[in-house]
């Protein structure tokens, strides 16, 4: 499609002005947007408070009392892609709208032909009917399908505003999630020109992460958990690999009722994860120190050997074909993988550049195989990177789908699920 759209994308980025992960996650649809242009916007309407990582002056002040760190990230971020004056961020505290003025705001939407909703992350979808076609992006699958089936009612009329469904999950099982549902499959975009595999690396394999993100889910007597449950049984991974550095930035804030931690599991005898994975070997640090911007994280990323990393153990029992923003990152900066299948060896090239694992044994042999040949791996990380992810290409292909297939796709209400 070549003529020039109109298009709004949606986001975290204001929100989580502190994971430089989630800005990389969003801003990476309006620059792969602007590069084939078309008329981008970015819009922040979550309906969210915006929190203080640190707890505010007293370490329990959660709530922001103003939004100026998050519209200054913004600024900053949006700027450096020339798009300083294509943002707006809805500030729900006071319901004050900054960045695009209001008449402006209001133009595109009525003239937009496109709003790509990533991560469904509006408010209130139905708002922005006036837009030509609204997608929706799942880029939490099987998670988002649990809380459809399990009949999440506000979560279930968000979903339902829009005229187009996509998901990460490329192969979302249909047995396992029974919806009513058509989800196109789709990928996160990445913008190569930002990665660059000539950086000088170390020889550690890391990972950016969450212990948890949010609680586990039930579908039945089906568990849909976090990372936590998986990590653990990875944990003797150092131990297997002696003079192979495995390092972990592990975010220090922990969310205990969160956790799923299994009797006679290690996580028992520790009080914080960083603790336990540092008893078995792991080297950690704090993601806030060492990568908490986007050239830092960025740096972090092309500055190591590669990526070791579990996935949520939603993404292991759902077998979707979920593959991580954060690890296209890794392969675009020339540096393999080596991540817990979810089955995306079924929709990407496997075994050079990006390996899979199901148990440790496994886990430690592709390691062992990156090692015995880097640069193949490396070269074929960043091959596959420029065939799978190109950012360009995801939203075109994204663009395509949703303007011709919306019109024959009929809305579904929350109440068919």
């Amino acid at each position: 499609m070549n003529s020039k759209l109109r298009i709004i994308v949606t986001g975290l980025i204001g929100q989580h002005y502190a994971l430089a992960g989630v800005t990389w996650d969003y801003i990476q649809y309006a620059i792969g947007l602007k590069k084939l242009g078309h008329d981008v916007y970015y819009f922040e309407d979550t309906g969210e408070w915006p929190y203080t990582p640190d707890g505010g002056p007293t370490g329990n002040e959660w709530v922001a009392q103003d939004c100026k760190k998050n519209t200054e990230h913004l600024q900053a971020v949006f700027s450096r892609y020339g798009l300083g004056d294509r943002w707006a961020y809805h500030f729900p505290t006071k319901s004050e709208w900054y960045g695009l003025p209001d008449q402006r705001r209001k133009e595109i939407i009525r003239t937009a032909d496109l709003l790509i909703n990533v991560s469904g992350t509006l408010e209130n979808p139905a708002g922005y009917r006036a837009v030509n076609c609204l997608a929706y992006i799942d880029s939490d699958p099987g998670f988002t399908q649990v809380k459809l089936i399990n009949n999440d009612q506000a979560f279930c009329e968000r979903v339902s505003a829009h005229d187009i469904h996509f998901s990460f999950g490329e192969q979302l099982p249909v047995d396992l999630f029974p919806t009513d549902y058509h989800w196109h499959p789709t990928r996160t975009p990445i913008a190569l020109s930002e990665w660059r595999p000539a950086k000088t690396h170390n020889n550690s394999y890391t990972t950016i992460m969450n212990w948890t993100s949010y609680k586990p889910l039930a579908l039945g007597n089906r568990i849909f958990g976090q990372k936590d449950l998986e990590f653990v049984k990875f944990l003797d991974l150092p131990r297997q690999l002696p003079g192979v550095p495995l390092e972990v930035a592990v975010a220090k804030t922990q969310h205990k009722n969160w956790q799923s931690i299994l009797p006679g599991t290690e996580q028992l005898r520790f009080d914080a994860p960083q603790a336990m994975l540092q008893h078995y070997g792991w080297q950690v640090i704090d993601p806030a120190e060492r990568c908490g911007d986007i050239d830092s994280y960025r740096r972090y990323i092309e500055t190591s050997k590669g990526e070791w990393s579990v996935a949520k153990n939603g993404y292991v029992v759902g077998q979707s074909g979920w593959f991580s923003c954060r690890s296209a990152c890794y392969i675009a900066a020339g540096r393999p993988v080596v991540v817990q299948s979810t089955g995306f060896e079924d929709v990407l090239p496997v075994g050079e550049g990006v390996l899979s694992f199901r148990t440790l044994e496994e886990a430690k042999r592709a390691i062992e195989t990156i090692e015995n040949d880097y640069r193949r791996h490396s070269e074929a990380a960043r091959a596959i990177a420029e065939d799978c992810f190109k950012a360009e290409k995801v939203v075109s292909d994204l663009i395509e789908t949703a303007l011709n297939k919306s019109t024959t796709t009929p809305k579904l209400q929350a109440e068919t699920l």
